[in-house]
């Protein structure tokens, strides 16, 4: 390429052979930086709009411009496929006598973003042909049980995504096939609870929320557990959920967390629950040096329970100086001083946090940046409040499976989309991690 600098002129540009290159064609078929070139051309979308105008077609639905020109491509490319399994063009002599050759093709409906499109699949008489864009057996391409899954993930019923995919797509589908699609997740979301972890974690929240569930032909409420590690690098994630019976003791946790530690979990520094009935005694007995640590979020949570809804943020100021205190002695003379102000209206909130003061206090015992770590926790709220958003438009579960599977698919699903396999962050992590090494020596394993 040759540049040309004329006075006066603009600049003119030559190829080797001494052909101009119109420049300014060249600038407007030419992409931003950052954006990917048109793979359509431009004339070709105009040529299809103005037939769309002109003849009055229609875009989308069933029978429409989208809807055939997907057909065609499909079509299109299941043929190159044949083509290169035969490894002969339509027509080519070269393929007599080869053993093998084009037979036709056999109809087939497929639902896919655009509508049910009907396709011609093209057969080879030998039957070894095996398309991969359009599968044998498929009756949905994949994009579109992937919103099927997006759907069910946000926690819509079969009945609102069978009404949700009509809007969209004009199609009728059946509650059977939502129920085999999303069960098609099952092995990816059973390979997710089990995934190995990693062998520290400075701390994990164990936290719960309630479902129902249909148990024995009655509805009943049914705790469902989170465990959320936060590893040694600040980033937080899910490591699993589990749904128990609202009487679970020190075996079922034993069990929970002994599962937790054949995935690789070795070592504990704190581990934050809500004072769960025999979840201490598990702890000792799976992490012997790990500090049980009642979850400051729980305590404050519960406490606003018991307050009006205009006294909401004025009791939670209240309470900022207890669990933000110095010393155990300053938190004591904080909780006393909430006493002598709200004691009266608001006993419940006192008796609370006088009932769970030994699981409250051992992180009192080191400094601030790890206590603000501790009970920084937007992460693990942000989390609950999804979960409950999309189990709460369920009503109830028929079974425990049906609900597992859709807490797992939120949560799993969280985990991609809030920092990716590397997790959410915490902010202010590196000098916690000082003060995490210098408190507990040699536990993280760092180096």
């Amino acid at each position: 390429m040759i540049l040309q600098l004329t006075r006066g002129n603009p600049v003119t540009v030559t190829d080797e052979h001494g052909t101009m290159i119109d420049m300014a064609r060249l600038e407007k078929d030419t992409p931003p930086p950052g954006r990917p070139a048109e793979t359509i051309p431009p004339e070709l979308v105009d040529e299809l709009m103005a037939k769309v105008h002109a003849d009055g077609l229609e875009l989308l639905g069933e029978g429409g411009v989208l809807a055939e020109l997907t057909k065609r491509i499909l079509e299109r490319a299941l043929d190159e496929e044949l083509t290169a399994e035969l490894g002969y063009e339509r027509g080519d002599p070269a393929g007599n006598g080869s053993g093998n050759s084009r037979n036709g093709s056999t109809p087939k409906r497929v639902l896919s973003e655009v509508g049910a499109i009907d396709l011609d699949i093209p057969r080879d008489r030998n039957g070894s042909f095996e398309p991969v864009i359009v599968p044998k057996g498929a009756r949905r391409l994949e994009r579109f049980n992937a919103n099927i899954i997006a759907l069910y993930a946000r926690g819509l019923s079969t009945r609102d995504i069978r009404k949700e995919l009509k809007r969209m797509y004009g199609v009728e589908v059946s509650p059977d096939l939502i129920s085999r699609v999303t069960d098609g997740v099952l092995d990816e979301l059973r390979e997710w609870q089990n995934r190995p972890l990693d062998a520290v974690y400075p701390i994990v929240y164990i936290d719960a929320l309630v479902v129902k569930v249909r148990t024995q032909g009655t509805v009943t409420n049914r705790p469902a557990y989170l465990a959320i590690g936060v590893d040694v690098e600040g980033r937080k994630h899910v490591l699993g959920v589990w749904l128990g019976d609202g009487g679970e003791g020190a075996k079922f946790w034993l069990n929970v967390l002994t599962e937790i530690r054949n995935r690789g979990v070795d070592d504990v520094l704190f581990v934050c629950c809500d004072g769960l009935k025999g979840l201490p005694d598990a702890i000792e007995a799976t992490w012997p040096r790990a500090v049980v640590q009642t979850c400051v979020v729980h305590l404050i949570r519960a406490s606003i329970r018991y307050c009006s809804w205009k006294d909401r943020k004025r009791i939670s100021g209240a309470l900022r100086p207890i669990y933000t205190a110095a010393t155990v002695d300053d938190a004591r003379d904080a909780m006393d001083t909430f006493e002598l102000e709200h004691g009266e209206r608001y006993p419940g909130i006192v008796a609370l946090w006088r009932h769970s003061w030994e699981q409250f206090t051992p992180f009192l015992a080191y400094p601030a940046i790890i206590r603000k770590i501790i009970y920084t926790t937007n992460m693990i709220e942000s989390v609950n409040y999804q979960l409950r958003k999309a189990t709460k438009t369920r009503g109830h579960f028929p079974d425990d499976q049906s609900a597992l599977k859709l807490l797992r698919l939120v949560a799993s699903d969280l985990a991609t989309t809030r920092g990716g396999a590397a997790g959410t962050g915490t902010s202010g992590w590196k000098e916690a991690l000082n003060c995490f090494e210098i408190h507990f020596p040699n536990r993280l394993n760092i180096c």
